[in-house]
């Protein structure tokens, strides 16, 4: 579930994790913990780790995961009896699902001192899940724990928030993620703080920056901006294939479209290269800062966060996009 990790292996959230390991000590867990923040952070891997802690067979000396006792490895591997994972197969978390959940709960745990299910995505419940989740939240056993994860906290019914014990998983630091991405990637110091940089706080996202392909779309992306500026139509429509069909691959090339208009704004007002999140590519960001006036930036940044706005609303996404390039285009006349 969570690979061979501990709490002293995490980076970052030594608030969240300083709560959760106050409670171990105390005895004081909660029948039911809300795990909320932005997508990447490291949700998930701070529940396995705490389901590793209230299992850990070391003596409990310490409040943290050995990694080397039968419990942790089993944990690690994903087939140990007491911690369940749970989320959504297809579009919701069908309440079949919570209906096994509720029976299991039904017994003491096998073999661990707790028995822990952390749910993904809790926020895709459908209706009926949520009900029967608040029911299971209601009639809290002291042998079994419940962990809901979800970057969505608005879109679960406020009676089952209020029966979970909250901890909010903020974006991580840039150095924080930075120094993950030197010392267990093995990147350079510069290629880390530039992925650190525009990874919005997420460590998840930081590991797909580093991807090839990823760096490959980012290129593409960032040439984007050179072709909108010439203001050939032509260019600007073929231009969209580069933005791809599916809804997902469209908000990535959207959100990199931003960081260029972002670099170029920085570049302007700065005349600094140190803080752009695509100091590769600093021709084409020097080029629109040079040519373009502050507000001509701003403006394009502006177009491209309504076209995102709009395509998350699933509105049509080809037209989406047309009029998001030749807006661009048009801030240049």
């Amino acid at each position: 579930m969570v690979g061979f990790m501990s709490f002293k292996d995490i980076y970052g959230h030594e608030r969240q994790i300083k709560v959760l390991q106050t409670a171990i000590s105390r005895d004081r867990i909660a029948h039911a913990y809300l795990f909320y923040g932005p997508e990447g952070v490291g949700k998930r891997t701070v529940a396995g780790v705490f389901a590793k802690a209230l299992n850990c067979r070391s003596g409990r000396d310490s409040l943290d995961a050995c990694d080397v006792c039968p419990s942790c490895l089993k944990i690690d591997h994903g087939n140990h009896s007491d911690v369940i994972t749970i989320s959504a197969q297809g579009q919701f978390i069908k309440i079949q699902e919570i209906r096994e959940l509720q029976e299991q709960m039904k017994f003491s745990p096998f073999e661990g001192g707790k028995r822990i299910f952390i749910i993904g995505d809790a926020d895709r419940m459908n209706i009926a899940s949520a009900n029967a989740i608040l029911k299971t939240l209601e009639e809290p056993s002291a042998s079994n724990i419940l962990i809901l994860i979800t970057s969505r906290p608005h879109q679960l019914p406020a009676t089952v928030l209020s029966r979970c014990q909250h901890v909010r998983f903020n974006p991580l630091r840039q150095e924080t993620i930075a120094s993950f991405l030197e010392e267990k990637l093995s990147l350079d110091s510069k290629s880390a703080h530039s992925i650190a940089l525009s990874s919005g706080g997420s460590i998840g996202k930081a590991r797909a920056m580093n991807d090839e392909s990823y760096l490959t779309t980012r290129a593409t992306v960032i040439d984007i901006i050179a072709r909108i500026k010439t203001k050939d139509p032509l260019k600007l429509l073929s231009a969209l294939n580069d933005f791809g069909q599916e809804r997902k691959d469209i908000m990535e090339r959207l959100g990199i479209l931003i960081t260029g208009y972002r670099d170029a704004l920085v570049f302007k007002e700065t005349g600094e290269r140190d803080n752009l999140i695509n100091q590769d590519h600093i021709d084409i960001i020097k080029s629109v800062a040079e040519s373009e006036s502050g507000r001509d930036i701003v403006n394009c940044i502006r177009a491209v966060d309504r076209a995102c706005h709009t395509i998350s609303q699933n509105a049509n996404k080809q037209l989406t996009l047309e009029v998001m390039m030749f807006t661009l285009s048009g801030y240049h006349e």
